[in-house]
């Protein structure tokens, strides 16, 4: 089982920069990923980013050319930036942990709410 618990998000001002974290604790297999999505209407999630285990990222559309993923793999933290914010970027920001050792295994953080203010 792994747990994962994001930080960051609340409001921030358009035009600057949304910081998040996230801890992934438990049982931490390798190979693995770790990556950041956004919820939007009918909690369809969209990719950000993912990062793997040896440093190979992936960029989704969202917030594409905007954003930066990086992980530090002693603590099992991912952080991601977005700069530039507006108002599209508004919303639920989940994090996950992909366990790639075994059978394909997807874990979960609960989310942090992002608000844009203008």
């Amino acid at each position: 089982q792994v747990q994962l618990v994001e930080s960051g998000g609340g409001l921030v001002q358009a035009g600057e920069t949304l910081r998040l974290s996230c801890a992934a604790s438990g049982t931490i297999s390798t190979p693995n990923a770790m990556g950041w999505y956004r919820q939007g209407p009918g909690d369809k999630r969209d990719l950000i980013a993912i990062i793997n285990n040896v440093g190979g990222t992936n960029y989704g559309d969202v917030a594409k050319g905007r954003s930066t993923i990086s992980r530090d793999y002693t603590k099992n933290i991912v952080d991601l930036q977005i700069n530039d914010l507006n108002s599209d970027d508004a919303g639920v920001y989940l994090c996950d942990f992909v366990d790639l050792s075994g059978p394909y295994q997807v874990y979960w953080g609960q989310g942090t709410q992002v608000a844009v203010s203008s």
